[in-house]
């Protein structure tokens, strides 16, 4: 595990830099389901693998807006959540299309769409939970699914010069609340916060990490797309920018909106079908579906496209011609 002052060091390369699984089970803590106006304590444990470079990993998704599935007319609005390969260290065929766009005024909105979505993985123990449905699992130790405007709390703390300690030490950590309140209508946790006092692991919380072990975070991130699916995500694209619908048949062994079936004959490429995409239809929550978006805009309506093809092909047109311009 890397020490605070290289974590430090890698957050402060990290800015200098940028300016020059599917869930089933509790085992992720939901704190999206907290009431407002009421606060969770959590104790962050490090990362399972011993060569990560932080207590987190970065995942990066793209979400695909589609007016409704082809051949079913009662489904209006979906959206198909594909990962960003840039996570991965290559380049993305989507944001490479989408990032000309912001050039443009009128193309930002559909830029902002299309651009790619982070969140954060953590894991450790749950102290103060104010969810009484929420049952803690036969491994104590859950996974946290961190939105932006939680991360940007934790980082900043990480670089104050009078933490001395990593917050994952067993013996000298820290506790991190998580704090829920309300701004302009929607889930606000800007007054998440450290404590300031040192808080060692409790005997039954060692013996957890003894018995279960660490998870290797990594894991939890969506695999990496093969040729072939990197095909479908690109054919994807472009028909959600088209306006189309989503088209099962073609996509539904790679790629699926929540609760969407595989249709029969669906196959993958040589390959076992993809994992479902944990996206939910326009008419479920998207907060509670959706916990790794930026909590600020979590509960905000799914943007779709125009219903007017033409208006999107349109669209479409005008921003493949600029970049054929700039080319």
């Amino acid at each position: 595990m890397a020490s605070l002052a290289e974590i430090r060091a890698r957050i402060a390369a990290q800015e200098n830099k940028s300016t020059g699984s599917t869930q089933s089970d509790n085992s992720i803590y939901p704190h999206w389901n907290m009431a407002e106006g009421t606060s969770a304590t959590v104790r962050f444990l490090p990362d399972g693998n011993p060569k990560s470079e932080f207590f987190w990993v970065e995942r990066q998704i793209i979400k695909l807006p589609f007016n409704g599935v082809k051949g079913d007319s009662n489904v209006k609005q979906i959206q198909v959540q594909v990962p960003c390969v840039e996570m991965y260290g290559e380049n993305c065929p989507i944001l490479a299309e989408v990032r000309p766009w912001y050039k443009d005024e009128s193309l930002k909105e559909m830029a902002n769409k299309y651009w790619k979505k982070r969140s954060y993985i953590f894991q450790g123990f749950v102290r103060q939970n104010p969810i009484g449905d929420d049952a803690t699992p036969a491994n104590p130790i859950r996974r946290f699914i961190i939105g932006p405007q939680i991360f940007v709390i934790i980082k900043n703390s990480l670089m104050d010069p009078e933490l001395t300690e990593l917050p994952t030490d067993y013996m000298k950590g820290l506790d991190f609340r998580i704090s829920k309140t309300s701004k302009g209508g929607y889930a606000d946790y800007s007054t998440s916060t450290w404590s300031r006092r040192e808080s060692p692991l409790t005997d039954a919380e060692q013996q957890a990490v003894e018995t279960h072990g660490l998870f290797n975070l990594a894991d939890f991130l969506p695999k990496k797309p093969s040729e072939a699916e990197m095909r479908v995500i690109k054919e994807m694209f472009e028909a959600s920018v088209d306006g189309r619908p989503y088209d099962a048949e073609k996509w539904g062994a790679y790629y699926r909106p929540y609760g969407l079936e595989v249709p029969a004959g669906a196959t993958a490429e040589k390959q076992e079908p993809h994992a479902e995409s944990s996206v939910a239809p326009a008419s479920a929550p998207i907060a509670d579906s959706t916990p790794w978006e930026d909590e600020s805009v979590a509960n905000q309506p799914i943007a779709v496209p125009s219903t007017s093809s033409d208006k999107a092909q349109d669209i479409l047109a005008m921003i493949r011609a600029r970049q054929n311009k700039v080319a």
